[in-house]
């Protein structure tokens, strides 16, 4: 076994600006001392969670295995898959195998419970990690509450959740560990992104012979310092924060940028001299998109590749959005007005009396004979589609605030802090107009659709205890 300090040397020079989180890491989850019985590691995307917590464990040579959620469609997808991986972990550090036929169906969290307390009896520590656990899919609200509980009956068990956000109190446990990765600063990514400089010349100059190979990592590693700093100064400080896009946009402009270096007009030192021929390159956004449609250079461009611009543009722009709402937690009140938006959007406006009303009047039986013989004595015609399947059809203001008042748990009075939410979902393409009926977006004769889909809503109101699904609407033929 190496000695601490040699393990956190290694992994600080494999994971530079990480040294506190490795210690950490390396602390809780130490060959000879007790791990606590669930760890939260939390952080925005590309922030090297999960890369840092797979290094510990394999650096620490304790027994582990990697549920990644994404991978995982339903719950019970995701328990059978833990099981899977739990057998295989155990097969690869045991010389006896396991028989699996008694953990051949795991269909609810108390069975993977009793699989894993009969798997993990008698052995000394193994450690569980869920990636991406607060995406998973189909996900019931009770399912890390009850996974954090998970180490206090079977004591050689230790779970990690790798998370984007936490919110408050959502283990319903105390005393958990938490474990902080931030977003990395201008100085860190560049210092990161500098381990691994981009070349200058593909080839060796054929001019200069005596141009030997430390001169060229030289003279690379001094132009792509500088070259990174300019990049995140002009264009990825504002629009490409995480690390992986800033080494996107920094690749994408790599080669125009050393193309003065290349043909001989500019020298390897004279960066400021290239920073001034290559001012457009900064100036210019097109490298923050990613395009499928080429770029079409010159004023003759068709109507037809035109219009697959600005599709790709306007979808670019939206992802960012969600992205970006995903990432950071919307308020309370907007999460209701986005579920209200959704039931508006697909459940037809004449079954809004039958879903949404606090009193409803007994509906008059019908007798023999009318419509309900016919419908005895004939089958329906066409197979029904779920609505969440069709476009989302547009809808008033009033509309929305009504369905709005009336899944709320509570009451709430009007006020111009209502209004302002709906304009910032507006805002950030959450909420779109189907057309243009003034330049208010609260004006009261305007129609809106949602620009979202179901998942989205569904996990939205599974995080306020809203179960859309009992006021959605069947099918339309």
């Amino acid at each position: 076994m190496l000695p601490e300090e040699v393990l956190l040397g290694t992994l600080n020079e494999q994971y530079p600006c990480r040294e506190l989180q490795i210690r950490q890491l390396l602390a809780l989850y130490s060959p000879f001392l007790p791990s606590p019985p669930a760890i939260v590691v939390h952080g925005l995307e590309a922030t090297g969670k999960s890369s840092i917590v797979k290094s510990v464990l394999e650096t620490s040579n304790l027994p582990h295995t990697i549920i990644n959620s994404r991978e995982c469609i339903t719950g019970r997808h995701l328990l059978e898959r833990t099981v899977a991986s739990c057998l295989d972990a155990v097969d690869e550090c045991s010389d006896i195998k396991v028989d699996r036929k008694p953990y051949s169906r795991c269909e609810n969290i108390s069975t993977l419970a009793i699989h894993l307390q009969r798997l993990l009896d008698g052995r000394e520590r193994f450690v569980l990690v869920f990636d991406g656990i607060d995406r998973q899919r189909e996900a019931p609200p009770t399912l890390l509450p009850a996974l954090a509980r998970f180490g206090e009956i079977i004591p050689s068990l230790s779970i990690i959740f790798i998370i984007s956000v936490p919110r408050p109190r959502f283990l319903h446990a105390t005393g958990i560990p938490y474990v902080h990765f931030p977003a990395y600063t201008k100085d860190e990514s560049i210092q990161i992104l500098s381990k691994s400089p981009l070349p200058i010349f593909l080839e060796s100059p054929d001019q200069s012979p005596e141009y030997s190979e430390e001169l060229a990592e030289e003279d690379n590693a001094w132009v792509w310092t500088r070259f990174l700093a300019a990049v995140w100064d002009a264009l990825a400080k504002g629009a490409a924060r995480d690390i992986l896009s800033f080494r996107s946009v920094a690749e994408k402009l790599w080669r125009p940028f050393v193309a003065p270096i290349v043909d001989g007009t500019f020298g390897t030192r004279d960066f400021s001299r290239l920073m001034v021929a290559n001012r457009a390159l900064f100036q210019s956004e097109d490298v923050l998109l990613d395009r499928v449609v080429p770029k079409v250079e010159g004023a003759t461009t068709s109507a037809v590749s035109k219009g697959n611009y600005l599709l790709i543009l306007s979808r670019a722009i939206s992802q960012a959005f969600l992205t970006c709402v995903v990432t950071h937690d919307l308020p309370y009140y907007s999460k209701y007005l986005l579920c209200a938006a959704y039931l508006a959007s697909y459940n037809p406006a004449r079954q809004d009396a039958i879903y949404f009303m606090k009193a409803s009047e007994k509906k008059r039986r019908k007798k023999g004979g009318g419509t309900a013989a016919r419908r005895a004595g004939r089958g329906a015609k066409h197979r029904k589609i779920p609505r969440h399947l069709l476009a989302p059809s547009p809808f008033p203001l009033d509309r929305l605030l009504a369905i709005f008042h009336a899944i709320l748990p509570h009451s709430v009075t009007p006020t111009a802090d209502i209004y302002t939410q709906i304009a910032t979902l507006s805002s950030i393409r959450l909420l779109v107009r189907a057309g243009a009926a003034g330049v208010d977006v609260l004006d009261p004769g305007c129609k809106w659709r949602v620009n979202f889909g179901w998942d989205y809503v569904a996990t939205l109101g599974r995080s306020v205890g809203f179960e859309i699904a009992e006021y959605l609407g069947g099918g339309a033929e």
